[in-house]
């Protein structure tokens, strides 16, 4: 296993749910980001789906010492760069390209990549990855399609993404090669919305509270 995929998997094993965040407004991300630190869940990811994401990012590594940040829905070798910069601590991507695994390759950030065929999980571990996200997760097979691969492809662990819902994050991590799952049922939009800190800890924490 690789050095990056350890460094991956040391900052997220461990963790059942990572929170995948949309930070519509700047102001709400650190005062979010202890909330869901407060309730066990460090490692977040902030996803460059808003104007203010990357700005974000730096805030949230500035201001809040415990949290564990990383940047997703990363589609290029540029935006890499500017997460990295930001200062993500690892990088998160729905898919799986040439130059997103070029950019990764010469970076001390970790990144977790999306693959669902067997086709781009064996190009992830050509590449040196063993650790990848498994999105659109509900969309994909889900359950069912993770449990097939892991027997040929028994060293690759995932974190399952897209259609987590407390209902089912439990079912997944159930499975012997799901590490964690990422949902952003912790942090409703309406809830960051109005600011309700204390119900986006309370959620973070029954979430935190999961049986891998």
């Amino acid at each position: 296993m690789t050095s990056k995929t350890e460094k991956l998997l040391s900052l997220l094993n461990g963790q059942p749910v990572i929170p995948v965040l949309k930070i519509a407004n700047v102001a709400d991300a650190v005062p979010l980001a202890r909330a869901l630190s407060r309730g066990g869940l460090r490692a977040i990811e902030i996803t460059l789906r808003t104007a203010d994401a990357l700005e974000a990012i730096r805030r949230v590594t500035a201001e809040v010492e415990e949290a564990i940040v990383g940047a997703g829905t990363i589609l290029d070798a540029r935006q890499f760069d500017e997460a990295a910069r930001a200062g993500s601590t690892f990088i998160v991507s729905p898919g799986i390209t040439s130059q997103l695994l070029e950019a990764a390759k010469d970076s001390p950030v970790p990144l977790l990549p999306g693959a669902i065929t067997p086709g781009e999980i064996m190009a992830a571990r050509e590449a040196g990855l063993r650790f990848l996200k498994f999105f659109p997760a509900e969309q994909s097979g889900g359950i069912a399609s993770l449990k097939a691969f892991a027997s040929p492809l028994a060293d690759v662990k995932f974190c399952p993404t897209g259609g987590i819902t407390a209902g089912n994050a439990a079912d997944y991590l159930s499975l012997p090669n799901v590490i964690c799952v990422g949902g952003s049922w912790v942090a409703p939009d309406d809830l960051i919305r109005a600011g309700k800190w204390n119900e986006i800890e309370a959620l973070a924490r029954e979430a935190s509270k999961l049986k891998k």
